[in-house]
């Protein structure tokens, strides 16, 4: 006879750590949870601050260490830019496409895409971002969604001004925009780095509250027909370099990324998950909340 599969010691998963049949809390790859234990040794040390939450705590530590590397790769970009801009290779790319947009443009089609991108300026975005993360907060009945809104808003925010204060890039002669005119630096692109970290934060915590297929389906093509239409727009509109859209679409998936690898490791420790891989059991186990190493 054969005898019966071992009980499988995890607890089980929440619906608010699961995206279809894929589980957050538990990490697949080695540098995954090698990440997950050098986080959790890191907060055993925070013993004095575990008031806040050892989650929570692991939330900002990864956000933060997250922080240093995007501001490292602000700076490189900087500097590749220097670069290439240097060898006049940027024109290659830049300019057709510039002059392109431009042959497509109609009075109607201008007004159409004008109204489309001031969603993702200073005024339309703050207001697209405070509806969901509402919508989000009542879908969910928490109030995590404000943390990762937060953190991402706050991070995207942080490496537009920085990006833009490091490279002084100039936009495209004002000949070729359409009004109305934007006097700041042009790369990156800050509509597309803020869509793509933004509409991005949003469509993930989205994932995780859907239910059905069909739901995350439509959630990944709107979220992603969105982010690239917002930084095709800016081309469109000759508000940007065809480079800065990249840079910006680069730029916010990075830190959309570290987004959502600091919400699961919050996750996986709210829960006490283990953050081995489900192949080989082997990794290291996550305390639940209010189990650091203070003894309590």
């Amino acid at each position: 006879m054969t005898p019966a599969p071992a009980p499988d010691p995890r607890p089980p998963a929440s619906p608010e750590t699961t995206i279809g049949g894929r589980d957050l809390t538990q990490w697949r790859t080695r540098a995954g949870r090698r990440l997950l234990a050098v986080l959790a040794a890191a907060l055993d040390r925070l013993g004095p601050l575990e008031r806040w939450g050892r989650s929570n705590l692991a939330l900002v530590v990864t956000v933060v260490v997250g922080g240093v590397v995007v501001l490292g790769v602000d700076l490189l970009a900087a500097q590749v830019y220097d670069a290439v801009t240097e060898n006049e290779d940027l024109a290659v790319f830049d300019r057709p496409v510039l002059d392109a947009a431009v042959a497509l443009r109609s009075p109607a089609r201008d007004a159409a895409v004008t109204a489309f991108t001031d969603l993702g300026g200073t005024a339309g975005m703050p207001v697209l971002v405070l509806v969901v993360t509402v919508l989000l907060v009542l879908l969910r009945r928490s109030w995590s969604p404000v943390g990762v809104m937060a953190v991402a808003a706050a991070g995207s925010l942080a490496m537009t001004v920085l990006g833009k204060d490091l490279v002084g890039r100039a936009r495209p002669p004002v000949t070729l925009a359409v009004p109305p005119l934007e006097t700041s630096p042009s790369f990156p692109s800050g509509h597309t780095l803020n869509a793509t970290v933004l509409v991005g934060a949003a469509a993930y915590l989205l994932l995780v509250a859907s239910t059905r297929a069909w739901q995350r389906t439509l959630v990944v093509v709107v979220a992603v027909a969105f982010i690239l239409a917002m930084g095709l727009s800016r081309v469109y509109l000759g508000h940007h370099w065809l480079t800065d859209v990249v840079a910006g679409w680069l730029l916010g998936l990075g830190w959309l990324a570290i987004v959502v690898t600091g919400d699961r490791v919050r996750l996986t420790l709210r829960h006490g998950r283990s953050a081995a891989a489900p192949a080989t059991g082997a990794g290291v186990a996550a305390a639940p909340e209010g189990r650091a190493g203070s003894g309590r």
